[in-house]
């Protein structure tokens, strides 16, 4: 308030000069005719002037302080009711200005309106999709276990390779809409690390074995307080980018290590596939980024790390990453203590 009340102020500050200004003529005739006079008039018509000045600098500041809430609300809320009260506080040609802003920011709000609803409607749209394809996806994986005898070795990894494959990307269409939503139904709870470590070895199996991986595990029965799915599904996204990024010469290997110390539980997932360069891993964790990967660039989507990052910060998980090409990638995963 004494913010705005100065700001008046020396808004008007011509006006006071100017006041003053013709008060010393004034005076100074009044004391040229008549000194005594002068004497006994001086202090009135200093008080009055002041006075006069003051009055019409208060009714200035408030008629400006309407003016600004008034602005505020308009700006807000640009509807007609708030435009109208602005018109009243404002000269004829700074209506039709007034008129204009309110025109644009109402088409503006209303497109606005109009984006979120199609942005919310494609969201449902994707995330029906990405439920509804798990069904064909069952089905597949009905058929592949029931008519494995019929199918020859080769086929049924090939077709076993493609299912996991659209069953991961379904799985990230998934969870980046749950990482998006306002609603996110985490269930904490103390859980094994070793048996979410296993399950999602499991889940792989078929691509460890398709690509001959050999897996090193030193995993001791250690507990976390985490969201089992959400850990899953980091683990997950980690295990698919060691699939993916192999070297093209060489036996793959991936080592799962955990361990306790006094920062927390560590797990560390390594493996000796192609790496990444150094000027790369500060953007590893970004949206979209595939990084310099060589011919794999064209079939990375660039959104693995990116959602097991954001996972990551919603369970409280510490990730790092640390890599050199041509010698694999090693990701750590620090789970803080909770005191009891």
């Amino acid at each position: 308030m004494k913010h705005n009340f100065l700001h008046v102020l020396k808004k008007y500050v011509v006006w006071l000069l100017l006041l003053i200004g013709v008060d010393l003529l004034y005076a100074l005739a009044l004391w040229l005719s008549e000194s005594e006079v002068f004497l006994r008039l001086w202090p009135v018509l200093a008080l009055s002037s002041l006075l006069i000045f003051l009055t019409a600098l208060f009714f200035a500041w408030r008629v400006d302080r309407q003016r600004e809430t008034a602005f505020q609300e308009f700006l807000n809320h640009p509807d007609e009711m708030t435009e109208a009260q602005m018109l009243h506080l404002v000269s004829r040609q700074d209506g039709e200005l007034v008129r204009h802003v309110g025109t644009l920011l109402r088409e503006n709000e209303q497109a606005k309106r109009d984006l979120i609803t199609q942005m919310n409607d494609y969201e449902e749209y994707v995330e029906s999709w990405a439920h509804e394809i798990k069904t064909p996806l069952s089905l597949l994986t009905f058929l592949l276990d029931n008519h494995k005898d019929e199918l020859s070795p080769v086929v049924y990894q090939r077709l076993d390779y493609v299912r996991l494959q659209m069953q991961g990307l379904v799985e990230q269409m998934l969870y980046y809409a749950r990482l998006k939503g306002k609603q996110k139904d985490y269930l904490f709870e103390s859980l094994s690390l070793t048996k979410c470590c296993e399950e999602a070895l499991e889940n792989f199996q078929p691509l460890f074995k398709e690509k001959g991986f050999q897996i090193i595990k030193v995993l001791p029965p250690l507990f976390v307080f985490s969201d089992y799915r959400g850990l899953l599904f980091i683990i997950n996204q980690i295990l698919s980018n060691a699939i993916k990024y192999t070297r093209s010469t060489g036996i793959p290997e991936l080592h799962l290590m955990s361990t306790q110390n006094e920062q927390g539980v560590i797990l560390c997932i390594r493996d000796n596939g192609i790496g990444v360069q150094p000027w790369d891993l500060p953007f590893l964790f970004e949206k979209g980024f595939t990084g310099d990967t060589g011919k794999d660039r064209k079939k990375a989507t660039g959104m693995g790390l990116y959602l097991a990052n954001e996972m990551a910060k919603d369970l409280k998980i510490e990730l790092d990453i640390r890599s050199k090409p041509q010698k694999g990638t090693e990701i750590i995963i620090l789970f803080p203590i909770i005191d009891a």
